[in-house]
Order: C-alpha cells, then structure tokens, then sequence
C-alpha cells in the first residue's frame, strides 16, 4: 500500500471517530457542547476560516439567542437546530405544525444582526436517538473527507447532518461549493445535499488568502497588528 494514501486514510479514520466519541460524549447530562446546536450534528474543522472575527462572534451570539427563541416558541413539541454562519442562519429539526415553523423562522429573522435564515424544518415527530446517532456518524465521514481531498480548503467549511440530509454551509467559490457537494454526496448514509453557502469570487478568495498566509517576520516582531481570520 501507497505510504501516503495509508496515512490519510488512517487520519481520516481518526477524525470520524473523534467527531462521533465527541458527540457521543456530549450525551452526557453535564456536557455542555460547544460546536452543537441543541443536538443538531454540527461539524466544524475550523482553526480558522474565512469569516471575519467580528462575524465569527456574532455567530456566536446569534447561536445563544437563537436556540433560546426556539426553545421559548417550541417548548417540548418540537426538536430545533440553529446554526449560524457568517450571520445566516439554519434551522433543522421537527416542529409540530406549519404555524410554528413560519413562528421560529419569523423570530429566528428578528435576532440583531441576522442577515438571512435558511427555514429547513419539517413537520414531523422529533427525530430518535438512533437517528441522530446516524446523523453525528455521517457529519464525521463527511468531515473527514474533506480533509482527505486535497482541493479543499476543509476549514472553511461547515456541515450539520439531519435525518440524513447533509446542509454545507461556508464561503466557498462556487467552484469549492460545487466540489464539496460531490464529495460529501459520495460518503455512505447521505440521502440528499444542501448547499447553503455564502459565495465569493475568485478575487476575494484570493484576498483572503494573502491576509492569512504566513508572513516572514525578524525576530524582534510579536506578529501584532495582522488580520486574524482564526477562531
């Protein structure tokens, strides 16, 4: 075997394994997590990204107000999901009728500095342990191929997996949004794909890849003063 093409593919495996331990951790009545959305099966391999530090706190925001809004509209007769993304946010997850999910989504859009909410909710039973259980597995495979394709930039991507239905979120080109849709449809137990993604041009990408290449620096200088587009 291929010596590289080993060790990919053992990274990989680690990588799903270590969402899936994560997530089956954060079952536990004391873990509060931190990537999930109230059991939404959120993926983010994000050291950095391509929001700006000001986007990514107010995601941040949003994510704490917006899962208290559900939670207070929903109650026990539903199962939301808010993820939040360079202020666009997705709502996955089971509400009992179209009234309450035209009720989330509505207070969902009220919530400063939202810009856009992307309304998947389905009218339906809250989704079974088991199912999650297959939705965190899912995300973890996806994760780790995106990493294992070495023409995407993995950490500028998102994902949350629900009743089989893989939503990417990020800002790609249409070109990056395109192949990672390929690459996460190939992975075993995804039924559909949801591009929900904030697009930019080949020029902003590559802004934005100047401001967070390394730069050479003497060996007085503290880095100070550089663009930071790591969480």
């Amino acid at each position: 075997m291929n010596k590289k093409n080993s060790s990919g593919s053992i990274w990989k495996h680690r990588l799903a394994v270590l969402v899936v331990g994560s997530a089956m951790l954060c079952a536990l009545p004391s873990c509060v997590p931190v990537m999930m959305a109230s059991g939404a099966v959120s993926g983010s391999m994000a050291a950095t990204d391509r929001r700006t530090l000001g986007a990514q706190t107010e995601d941040k925001i949003i994510l704490l107000k917006g899962e208290n809004t559900a939670s207070n509209l929903v109650g026990g007769k539903g199962h939301v999901n808010v993820t939040s993304f360079n202020r666009k946010v997705l709502l996955t997850g089971e509400v009992q009728n179209e009234a309450m999910k035209q009720a989330v989504g509505n207070a969902i859009a009220q919530i400063e500095n939202v810009e856009a909410v992307v309304n998947e909710l389905v009218i339906a039973a809250p989704s079974s342990l088991t199912s999650r259980s297959s939705d965190t597995l899912i995300t973890g495979k996806v994760a780790a191929s995106f990493v294992d394709d070495k023409q995407l930039f993995s950490q500028s991507l998102k994902t949350v997996t629900e009743r089989g239905t893989v939503y990417l979120m990020g800002r790609v080109t249409e070109q990056e949004g395109n192949r990672a849709a390929r690459v996460a449809s190939g992975v075993s137990g995804v039924q559909r794909v949801v591009k929900v993604f904030d697009y930019i041009s080949d020029q902003e990408l590559q802004r934005l890849s100047t401001l967070s290449a390394p730069r050479n620096t003497d060996s007085n200088s503290t880095g100070a003063g550089d663009e930071q587009y790591a969480q």
